[in-house]
């Protein structure tokens, strides 16, 4: 598992360059069989386009998966450039498929790198980005009267509570990055915090706002 950032929803953009119009779709997919199944509906809705180029980076069992395609423009015009500005920008479970309907003017293959290129990027600004952080699922068991010590202790920290679940004492599922946990861990023992219990449950991906 890595750190990785991704787009919070769906995003489509567009471009001309030489008459030509290059209609980009950014999606935020979670495997590679959904990214598939995607690529599909685009092809049979952009039917009559000249190309629908693809890139996309997922991460699956713990990998990274990555595939591009030119889609029938001059080879490593199209798919590669934006695989590439995927990696470089450490974006994944994004698809980008930019179809393009050409206007009569060759572009080269510099001037079709570029308008891919900028096609991408053009739909990565318009996008909201968030970053997947490596975290953990935690059980914390406390009583009632240091349940809003323990929220106020979460907001301060970067502790997201998922939901509570009331009866003799309260047991709160919680979501950390590392660091957080650490913490966490190191007060409860110290005593700086008062719980009862604290029980670590699975590894999972802790969403995070990115300011641009």
């Amino acid at each position: 598992m890595r750190d990785f950032i991704t787009i919070k929803e769906n995003v489509s953009s567009e471009i001309v360059e030489k008459k030509s119009k290059f209609i980009a779709n950014l999606f935020y997919v979670e495997t590679v069989k959904e990214a598939e199944e995607i690529i599909k509906q685009i092809n049979k809705k952009y039917f009559d386009a000249r190309h629908n180029c693809i890139a996309y980076r997922i991460v699956e069992n713990e990998q990274i998966v990555e595939k591009s395609s030119d889609n029938g423009e001059p080879s490593g015009t199209a798919g590669a450039p934006m695989l590439n500005i995927l990696q470089k920008n450490n974006l994944a479970n994004v698809l980008i498929i930019v179809t393009r309907y050409f206007g009569g003017i060759l572009l080269g293959t510099g001037g079709l790198v570029r308008a891919y290129s900028n096609s991408l990027l053009e739909a990565i600004e318009n996008s909201t980005l968030i970053e997947k952080c490596i975290g953990q699922e935690l059980d914390v068991c406390l009583i009632y009267s240091e349940f809003d010590n323990f929220k106020y202790y979460c907001k301060n920290n970067n502790i997201n509570i998922v939901h509570s679940k009331y009866s003799e004492n309260i047991v709160c599922k919680i979501e950390a990055q590392e660091a957080q946990k650490q913490r966490l861990m190191k007060d409860f023992k110290s005593k700086n915090i008062n719980l009862i219990d604290i029980k670590e449950l699975s590894k999972k991906y802790i969403t995070k706002s990115i300011e641009k």
